[in-house]
């Protein structure tokens, strides 16, 4: 222990941040890009041209052309999953899977054809949501990594609080010319506490989102291990009928679609086929969640062989309820334009509260001398560039790649997230190999190329013609512009103020190892 709590405090605030702050950082700041994934999943593909919303007629046929391309292709499948076309993405999604995990096969089809379509293959932005709870490791590695990391940001958020004795004077307080390391203290303070309510709502609700993950302890002893029967019971999933082994012949699905689409309101999200080819099929057909908090999605389960309602979704009660509205308050489905906006500018600020943490527990640390230490905070520097400087670098060139790759290259998808780690790699190496009151500067200037290259790969694309009207995809051209332009100015200030990323020569003003954060002054 410190000398006093606060003291305490503010020894595991600095510490559990830096630990976690790059993993932090980079799920700060892909869950902020997520807020706009349908728009970076539509920019992505521009072959695709806008569509009406389909009425219950369309998505009939959808599903029927679905299922004649599932039965031909992946026809020993146990599951089958036809995601509906919508205006936004005006495509038939189809999954297959022939074991337990994640899908087997992936297909998108025209919805007026039933033939493949002609888009480019792509993750779009669904990469950036995954990378946001997965790190692109297996999944179950990357959900524990990711939970580990926010339980020591809830750590750091509640220890910032306590380390903060003037919290809402340090609101109104930015002394950037008085030295470097209050500089950075202060905008440290300013982002962290008018995120605050955000990053503590985020944070918790990102626990709470995979908590059954987590800890599965008490719905293991209450159902004796059985957590399908627990999410069953609380109206979350309606399961399957369990395949009886004698061959059945899957009737058509645009009947299943009406029924459905006549007894709820909501729009139909997709159909889901289990064991196909059993005697005891069963047809799912899961609906977008109504427009609130809560993320439970209405469903309806019909037996194949006989068209007779297995079972609807029923209301769940307060537990799961409760845990439902943590899930829809992390992922903000339920946002309009104004509150999304909201949702990203906090999350930006987020972003700056990790990076502004990082780069003070350098800044507040600078060794007096030469040596080992020293070398120590080199190398912690050079991370920190390139995290903070090398991910936003690896989206851009994610973007770019998405341009510039031949459409019909074979495993494209692939290729463009081979780039967006080959990117982040580069930037990285080459901020351990500069000398350090240079590296800022040029990994800046590096971002703010790469930002640039992004509407002018798009502007080049031979498909701009069909797409220079559509007002997202201008809106996009127009951010990617605004994101070069703040790198730019970050790349400016450090070219005027270069010994911010120089170790001082003499004794800091002050440490957070012997200062709180809050000290009066």
């Amino acid at each position: 222990m410190r000398n006093s709590f606060r003291q305490s405090m503010a020894w595991l605030h600095a510490w559990s941040g830096l630990v976690v702050g790059w993993v932090l950082f980079a799920v700060f700041v892909t869950g902020t890009a997520s807020y706009y994934r349908p728009e970076i999943s539509r920019w992505m593909r521009p072959e695709l041209a806008a569509a009406a919303e389909p009425d219950v007629a369309a998505l009939a046929r959808a599903a029927e052309r679905g299922a004649a391309f599932l039965a031909e292709h992946a026809g020993d499948a146990t599951g089958w999953s036809i995601g509906m076309p919508r205006a936004d993405f005006p495509l038939i999604e189809l999954y297959w899977r022939s074991r337990p995990g994640p899908p087997t096969g992936h297909a998108l089809l025209d919805p007026e054809t039933g033939a493949p379509a002609a888009v480019r293959d792509t993750r779009g932005g669904d990469f950036l949501y995954r990378f946001h709870f997965e790190l692109s490791l297996p999944p179950l590695w990357g959900r524990w990594v990711v939970g580990a990391c926010a339980m020591v940001m809830l750590v750091a958020l509640l220890s910032g609080i306590v380390t903060h004795r003037r919290i809402f004077a340090d609101f109104f307080t930015f002394r950037r010319d008085k030295s470097a390391q209050r500089g950075w203290l202060d905008a440290h303070n300013v982002a962290g506490v008018l995120g605050l309510p955000f990053h503590l709502m985020i944070t918790y609700t990102g626990l709470a989102t995979l908590m059954f993950l987590y800890m599965p302890w008490g719905m293991d002893a209450a159902f004796r291990g059985d957590r399908q029967r627990y999410f069953a019971e609380s109206g979350q999933v309606l399961p399957p009928a369990d395949p009886v082994g004698q061959p059945g012949q899957l009737p058509p699905l645009g009947p299943f679609v009406q029924r459905a689409v006549a007894e709820v309101t909501e729009p139909l999200d997709r159909i889901t086929v289990t064991h196909p080819r059993d005697a005891a099929a069963t047809v799912l057909a899961i609906f977008e969640e109504p427009h609130g908090l809560s993320h439970v999605h209405p469903q309806i389960s019909f037996a194949a062989a006989t068209g007779a309602i297995r079972a609807r979704s029923v209301t769940p009660g307060p537990a799961a309820r409760t845990q439902a509205v943590m899930v829809g308050l992390h992922e903000a489905h339920f946002a309009g334009t104004a509150l999304r906006a909201l949702f990203f500018l906090s999350g930006l600020l987020g972003c700056a509260t990790v990076a502004t943490g990082l780069v003070l527990w350098t800044v507040a640390r600078a060794p007096k001398g030469r040596g080992s230490r020293a070398l120590g905070l080199r190398a912690v520097d050079a991370l920190n560039v390139g995290t903070i400087a090398g991910l936003p670098g690896a989206i851009a060139c994610y973007l770019v790649a998405n341009r510039l790759l031949p459409v019909d290259l074979a495993d494209r998808a692939v290729w463009e997230m081979r780039l967006f780690f080959t990117g982040w790699l580069l930037i990285a190496a080459t901020a351990l190999l500069r000398p350090q009151e240079r590296r800022w500067t040029e990994a800046f200037a590096a971002v703010t190329a790469l930002y640039l290259a992004v509407p002018i790969a798009d502007f080049l694309f031979p498909g701009r013609p069909a797409i220079a009207s559509d007002a997202m995809f201008l809106g996009f051209d127009a951010a990617m512009l605004a994101v070069a332009a703040v790198f730019a100015y970050a790349a400016t200030c450090r070219t005027r103020r270069p010994l911010e990323m120089r170790w001082p020569i003499g004794r800091p003003v002050s440490t957070l190892r012997n200062e709180p954060l809050s000290r009066s002054r």
